[in-house]
């Protein structure tokens, strides 16, 4: 029998120009979720639209949200490659069309087209790293992608506060036109795959109604006690037709053939927990990314570079641990690893009710590290967890549904967040004292999902913990080329590497349904 080495992991193994074309992909996304937030002041100051910036960032995650399940769905049918190719080069349209944004209005409109670029890359570069490794190289594996938010941590809000404040802010879109080219070159000559092509069978009505109600309980949320009164006849007819198309779409969906979000992943206790986390890592941090920032220019009264080096903080903190978590959750498994990641987020979060008017700029971002190294202990073990309970044939999906949640939940913080801050600022001039006020309810509204996310942890079931506490092989890992199984029959043989079958077999049954 032939045996691979299993620690062959970093960039000179065999899989080693997987793991960086997958690395430079994700760098994408990873700064373009931190470099804008230092810029929004200086957006508002020159194309205006206070009461309208949230929309950058709601339909953003609004456009990934949706897109997620259809791509993971793609991702199976037609493979990887071709679909994280699209989503590079959609994401590239969209950062030119939002760098020649003339509005507020057009820079919303393209930034959905960024969201749709996003929406592929995101969970296909994550299910790749599912296919290629085990659960244990995992562990390492998720240093080396930590190191990727880490670097961008720091480079994200650097480059955004110096386009603003020195250059012009329209570079933090144009900047990622060599990005894309490098990452999309990387992909396309390091990453083969010959992937069985099958007729694609897609939940268009699935997806139309998915994309409309949540749309339309988005708009109710941020619009309401703005642009109409909670209890007006426009409010209740937006909420009430969004809940009404959500309500409609679960039962379409039970009769689908290919559903484009399965209604199984909603059964499973823990990919159910594991979902539920996923969207308050996703609201606790969109509304950081949103809310730091301004209020340490508008209110601390510091420049855009020193707003995002706080800012930066948090997504320091997150890689720190994430990689490391993969040693933490071998050792005292997901369950107590999650509880000890929300404990720290929700420590942090009670921290952030301490800033007033007068705080340390250096508080904010003592605070928003602390949170980040609890996200870090949260957000990658929980989806890890997740994949590990199933085989090759449903990862995918499972994948991208755990991003489509925690792309949901940022798309309904922001929105949520926004309706706070909108119903107490109530314009485009912005007071101090005002913002502050807006700026603690969101803490405190951060706190209570904060809370939430411990409870949930909690019930992250024990068996969860069966894949994590099975002896590891003495230093080798399965024969590469086993038998055919119903996983490996259907699923993509990498050229590069045949251990992703190995890691399929090994992981396919390893936890709780």
């Amino acid at each position: 029998m032939n045996m691979v080495p299993e620690n062959n992991v970093g960039f000179r193994s065999e899989r080693g120009p997987v793991l960086a074309a997958v690395m430079l992909s994700t760098a994408l996304i990873a700064i373009d979720s931190t470099i804008i937030a230092t810029a929004v002041p200086s957006i508002v100051d020159d194309i205006g639209g206070f009461t309208e910036f949230p929309w950058l960032f709601s339909v953003y995650l609004l456009a990934q949200a949706v897109s997620v399940p259809i791509y993971g769905k793609l991702n199976d049918l037609f493979g990887r490659k071709p679909v994280v190719l699209w989503g590079i080069g959609l994401f590239l349209v969209g950062s030119v069309l939002c760098g020649l944004a003339w509005s507020m209005l057009t820079l919303i409109i393209f930034r959905v087209v960024q969201g749709l670029g996003a929406g592929a890359i995101a969970p296909t570069t994550i299910t790749i790293v599912g296919d290629l490794y085990t659960v244990r190289e995992r562990a390492k594996v998720q240093g080396y992608l930590a190191s990727v938010w880490g670097i961008s941590s720091v480079v994200g809000p650097t480059l955004g506060g110096v386009f603003s404040e020195y250059v012009d802010w329209r570079w933090i879109f144009l900047v990622n036109i060599p990005l894309c080219l490098l990452a999309g070159g990387m992909i396309f000559t390091k990453f083969h795959e010959r992937a069985e092509r099958r007729h694609p069978v897609i939940d268009y009505r699935g997806a139309a109604l998915l994309t409309a109600g949540l749309t339309l309980v988005i708009l109710g949320v941020l619009e309401g006690g703005q642009a109409w009164a909670w209890v007006s006849p426009a409010s209740l007819v937006t909420l009430g037709g969004g809940l009404v198309l959500l309500l409609v779409f679960g039962l379409v969906e039970r009769g689908a053939s290919e559903p484009v979000l399965p209604l199984w992943v909603f059964r499973r206790r823990l990919l159910v927990t594991s979902g539920q986390l996923a969207v308050g890592v996703g609201a606790i941090l969109l509304g950081l990314s949103s809310y730091v920032p301004i209020y340490v220019q508008d209110v601390l009264g510091y420049g855009p570079l020193v707003a995002g080096f706080a800012l930066a903080a948090l997504t320091l903190g997150w890689p720190i641990t994430a990689g490391q978590a993969g040693r933490v959750y071998l050792r005292v498994g997901f369950r107590a690893t999650a509880l000890i990641g929300t404990a720290l987020v929700t420590a942090g979060c009670a921290l952030l009710l301490l800033l007033g008017a007068s705080s340390s700029v250096w508080s904010v971002g003592v605070y928003c590290l602390i949170i980040g190294l609890g996200m870090g202990l949260t957000a990658a073990p929980t989806l890890i967890a997740a994949q590990s309970s199933v085989g090759w044939s449903e990862r995918g999906v499972v994948t991208a549904n755990n991003i489509f949640l925690r792309s949901l939940g940022s798309a309904l913080g922001a929105a949520v967040f926004g309706a706070i801050a909108n119903a107490i600022i109530g314009g485009d001039t912005v007071d101090p004292a005002l913002l502050t006020t807006a700026v603690h309810r969101i803490f405190i509204g951060m706190l209570l999902v904060a809370l939430v996310m411990i409870v949930l942890a909690a019930l992250i079931p024990r068996s969860a913990d069966a894949v994590t506490t099975s002896p590891p092989p003495s230093d080798v890992t399965p024969d590469p080329n086993p038998a055919p199984t119903p996983d490996t029959r259907s699923a993509p043989t990498l050229d590069l590497t045949s251990e992703h079958r190995a890691a399929s077999a090994s992981d396919s049954d390893s936890g709780p349904r």
